[in-house]
């Protein structure tokens, strides 16, 4: 679980998310060493997959490796030379699971061996199924490789219990879209549709459901046993957790406390009192995300306003205009010109 309840600060991950990153360097033409240096990294601390290491130290080393080299797909790259074995532990317990839809859930369960960082909703929509999929953490302006490495290892999974020729339906990102296609295509084997109103994967709902030809209820057993026995690290954030359900539901109009405290397994009261607890209210919460939300689809012009205002929860664009004022000081028209002339990112064309 999350290590402090102020995600993206103390948020803690394993230094296998990074699995793969020298390599990628590598082949770029990339010496990292001096912006390891500047986020407080090292080669050594890194090398050790199951070394802890701050969310945000990641995040920021693979926004400015991908502006150091020039090349906007560098988290999809590492997600390409990725192998279920560098899951760790639970790559054993994933390949044994029944169906893949258990196996999504049971990423879910064992979150804290992967990314906490990381929230996942799969939600049916008749003979498709969305897996949408977020990285969530406090104070971040870009969040794009991150993204496009979480989602781009789903694949893997997929392709693990049914099969190597594999894709999805469709892959959708929120960002905008930026230099070659071609590594996309490599690694979902469908074009990518960007400034979408989610990032994941669709897939047929059969695929959900498919059974596992290779599953062994024993193998899983033994692993789950494993997995089960290793030790904590850090304590659970109720705060993180919200905040990642928020980031998943806002968009969908459906952030409600009732919704969230359902799909957290919680009553209504409980989960209030827990986030009270922590220093917070549900209803700060929903306005911190809704912040952080704002400036990220601000920066994408091919966002319409009124359509930014409707992922934020609002039903005409003039409340919203007054609810961002009031948060930001200026009007949204004004802070995305200023976001164009200063060159924020995702604004420049890398290759």
């Amino acid at each position: 679980m999350a290590k402090s309840a102020v995600p993206g600060v103390g948020t803690h991950v394993r230094a296998a998310v990074l699995s793969h990153y020298f390599e990628v360097a590598q082949q770029l033409g990339l010496n990292p060493q001096g912006l390891l240096r500047k986020v407080g990294l090292s080669r050594a601390l890194i090398s050790a997959p199951a070394q802890h290491i701050p969310v945000a130290a990641v995040v920021d080393l693979l926004e400015a490796s991908a502006a150091a080299t020039g090349c906007c797909t560098f988290g999809l790259r590492m997600a390409e030379a990725r192998q279920l074995a560098d899951f760790g532990p639970i790559s054993l317990l994933l390949s044994h699971q029944p169906t893949l839809r258990v196996a999504l859930n049971t990423i879910v369960q064992y979150r804290h061996l992967l990314n906490e960082s990381l929230a996942m909703f799969i939600e049916d929509a008749g003979k498709t199924t969305l897996i949408r999929e977020e990285v969530v953490i406090e104070g971040h302006q870009s969040i794009r490789q991150a993204t496009e490495l979480a989602v781009g290892v789903l694949p893997l999974i997929f392709r693990a219990l049914l099969g190597k020729q594999w894709h999805p339906q469709a892959v959708h990102f929120a960002h905008a879209p930026m230099g070659d296609l071609q590594v996309y295509r490599r690694v979902f084997r469908c074009s990518p549709q960007f400034d979408s109103e989610f990032n994941g994967l669709v897939c047929p709902t059969s695929d959900m459901d498919q059974p596992n030809r290779e599953a062994d209820a024993a193998l899983a057993g033994y692993a789950q046993s494993f997995i089960d026995a290793l030790p904590r690290w850090g304590q659970s954030s109720i705060v993180l957790e919200v905040r990642k359900s928020i980031y998943l539901l806002l968009p969908m109009g459906r952030a409600s406390v009732d919704q969230i405290a359902q799909g957290l397994g919680m009553h209504v009261r409980t989960l209030q009192r827990k986030v009270e607890e922590s220093g917070k209210t549900f209803s700060a919460l929903v306005d911190e995300v809704r912040r952080e939300l704002a400036q990220h689809y601000i920066r994408n012009t091919s966002y319409p306003l009124g359509r930014v205002a409707e992922q934020l929860g609002y039903a005409n664009q003039s409340s919203f205009t007054r609810w961002f004022i009031a948060q930001f000081g200026a009007t949204p028209t004004t802070l995305r010109s200023q976001a164009l002339t200063d060159g924020q990112p995702g604004t420049r064309q890398l290759v």
